[in-house]
């Protein structure tokens, strides 16, 4: 085999690294070539190290599961740049990690610390708050139902709801969640030019290594840490302070970095999945009608917004030794990305992959990853979205777009950005 049936071509490669891709749908047409055409190939790219692209829901699925041989710590998690990586390096002592959580662990950490707080995301303890999840949701719909049948239903509910559902799960006071709303979309959002927080520049016009949205997100937990360690509640962020690894309290950069993977995470994600279903539905009507008619659907209908959103878009790997896999042949230390919204696109595993449908059966959608780093909080995710259905279907009589539906740019977690809706309902 030679390097040219390896190398993917550059206009593909390039567009796996391009933002604006991702908002503007181009990435699906590349995933769609990759898959049919060189479905684990190498993208060589400037300023970029070369890295290997896994696009079949298959391969995505054996790299997710040996995860002995393909690493989570060893390099970035997240696509960056050569200078970003050097930058990083330099100011974490040579780690490729601004943070320490459970994406960047391998074993034998990552079991004994998803452990700290696993107990909590479970369904047994997850029904204890489902009231109370209803009652959000309630909220939700009737602040929907106030604006007068039109609203962004990003802005109005699809943001808010989730966010409210975690913080009181964390801790997190009411009236400090517009500040986490705010932190989580800088950082997730911080190559979209609407919601990335501004880049300072030097006195050479160069662009600054940007740490102030972690240092916010630090300093607001450093607090909170500090307050549930003297007085403990029974919240999350209790159980994140106090906890002990190995019969030792875990250090304090190892618990800045639990909280902000729950409290951004743990709703953004959501979120996105909310909005996009609703897009779904405000584009099919068909679909809307199905799932009103047969509530038992709406299950369904949550597991395919997952499917077609695909919140987190890609994630890297490390491979850990010298390898072959899907035939091709891997060197200790190379680079991957695994494109989970190519995989929830796989035309060998879904029908009609690019179609919304609400009683898809089966539905092998991956957004949650597999094996071992499989979504801690995907029960309470599947629930919340589950409860708001249930509140809003029953009430909600038609949905139209009332606008330009659009995704935000983002190469590692993006999603619906603005979803203006016209609607009837009860």
């Amino acid at each position: 085999m030679t390097t040219a049936d390896i190398l993917i071509p550059q206009d593909k490669a390039n567009t796996l690294v391009e933002a604006m891709a991702y908002a503007d749908g181009r990435i699906y047409d590349t995933y769609s070539w990759l898959r049919a055409n060189n479905p684990f190939g190498l993208a060589e790219i400037e300023g970029v190290d070369p890295f290997w692209v896994a696009t079949k829901h298959a391969d995505i699925l054996e790299i997710s599961r040996q995860n002995a041989l393909f690493l989570n710590g060893a390099r970035s998690t997240t696509m960056v740049s050569k200078i970003v990586d050097e930058r990083v390096r330099e100011r974490m002592g040579g780690s490729p990690h601004l943070l320490r959580t459970l994406v960047q662990m391998d074993a034998p950490d990552h079991p004994k610390y998803r452990a700290l707080t696993q107990a909590w995301f479970m369904p047994q303890n997850l029904r204890s708050h489902e009231e109370r999840i209803r009652r959000i949701a309630r909220a939700s719909v009737d602040r929907m139902a106030a604006t007068g049948g039109r609203c962004d239903f990003v802005k109005e509910v699809a943001l808010h709801y989730p966010l409210h559902v975690v913080m009181e799960i964390m801790g997190v006071p009411e009236e400090d969640e517009p500040r986490m709303l705010m932190l989580t979309q800088e950082l997730f959002g911080a190559s979209d030019p609407e919601l990335g927080r501004k880049p300072q520049t030097d006195a050479n016009g160069e662009q600054n290594f940007d740490l102030s949205v972690i240092t916010d997100f630090f300093n607001y937990f450093t607090a909170l840490s500090a307050s549930r360690r003297a007085e403990p509640r029974d919240d999350l962020a209790s159980v994140i302070a106090n906890a002990r690894i190995d019969g030792n309290p875990i250090s304090e950069f190892e618990a800045l970095g639990y909280y902000i993977i729950v409290a951004t995470a743990g709703h953004d994600t959501t979120s996105s999945s909310t909005a996009g279903a609703l897009w779904g539905l405000a584009e099919r009507p068909d679909q809307l009608a199905k799932v009103k008619a047969n509530p038992a659907l709406i299950p369904g209908l949550v597991e395919e917004s997952i499917r077609w959103t695909t919140p987190v878009k890609t994630f890297m790997r490390t491979a850990a030794e010298d390898v072959e896999f899907a035939g091709r042949k891997l060197s200790k230390g190379d680079w991957m990305m695994l494109c989970y919204a190519s995989g929830n696109r796989d035309e060998e595993v879904f029908d009609r992959p690019d179609e919304f449908l609400v009683d898809r059966a089966p539905n092998k959608q991956l957004s949650f990853g597999y094996g071992a780093h499989l979504c801690l909080g995907q029960h309470l995710a599947k629930m919340e979205m589950r409860i708001l259905w249930e509140e809003m279907l029953p009430r909600l009589k038609s949905v139209e777009l009332d606008g330009e539906a659009t995704w935000s740019q983002s190469v590692f977690v993006n999603g619906p950005k603005s979803v203006p809706i016209r609607f009837e309902m009860d």
